[in-house]
């Protein structure tokens, strides 16, 4: 199968091959895919990284062979924004590199400071950058600067780690999922010390968490109603 890597800062991922389609996901300067099909000015892709599905506009990706693919070795920028390449990127691209892939000693501090840079950003639906992210692309995105792959989707995310029995038991960088009516997954955040939570609500803010949900101060009362948190990461 083909291979292409982002050749643009941030490429919006459609559902459909138009400039009107829904923006299902973006990918990040660097991130490899293998192409599906082409139809005219459109690409169909999957990105390696999390096996998303979607159409991109052809000239904002670059074909490389699988040979080439193999032998590149890159980091993922773990900076909220640097300038690469003439443009400005965001934290977790992808830039060529031959420096030792850096050892990760205590994820747990690393994750809370990644994720805490993003305070701010606006929320966008399909968002995986700090122009503007949804809240699993943050989770996704914060995760991918140490190391760890899990996949874009809230409800994909839910399926990985080890269930916590009670909130008190969490530690920062761990996940907490929330549920609709219907007991479907649709939002996830990453917690912090003191039952503090940060995650993407309008814009990645802080709120607090307790066993009914996530509590918004500013709106004085709990926005999004508590499934699990789970764990991720190592607890040594």
């Amino acid at each position: 199968m083909k291979k292409a890597i982002a050749n643009v800062s941030i490429v919006p991922m459609r559902a459909e091959n138009s400039d009107k389609a829904e923006m299902v996901s973006q990918i990040l300067f660097g991130e490899s895919m293998s192409i599906i099909e082409t139809n005219k000015n459109w690409t169909k892709i999957k990105l390696d990284f999390d096996g998303y599905e979607g159409w991109v506009d052809t000239k904002q990706i670059s074909p490389i062979t699988e040979e080439s693919l193999l032998r590149r070795k890159t980091c993922v920028v773990n900076l909220l924004y640097s300038c690469y390449d003439n443009q400005l990127i965001s934290i977790g691209s992808e830039v060529e590199s031959n420096e030792e892939e850096k050892v990760i000693e205590n994820p747990r501090d690393e994750i809370t400071k990644a994720a805490i840079g993003f305070i701010n950003t606006p929320y966008l639906w399909g968002g995986r950058s700090f122009f503007g992210i949804d809240c699993s692309g943050f989770t996704q995105i914060v995760y991918k600067t140490v190391g760890i792959k899990i996949p874009r989707d809230a409800f994909q995310q839910a399926e990985m780690g080890e269930v916590l029995d009670f909130i008190e038991e969490a530690l920062p960088g761990d996940l907490a999922f929330f549920e609709n009516e219907e007991g479907k997954i649709i939002h996830v955040g990453i917690m912090l010390e003191n039952n503090n939570i940060i995650h993407a609500h309008g814009k990645v803010r802080i709120d607090t968490l307790d066993s009914i949900g996530i509590f918004n101060k500013d709106q004085n009362k709990h926005t999004h109603k508590l499934r699990f948190i789970k764990t991720l990461v190592s607890k040594d």
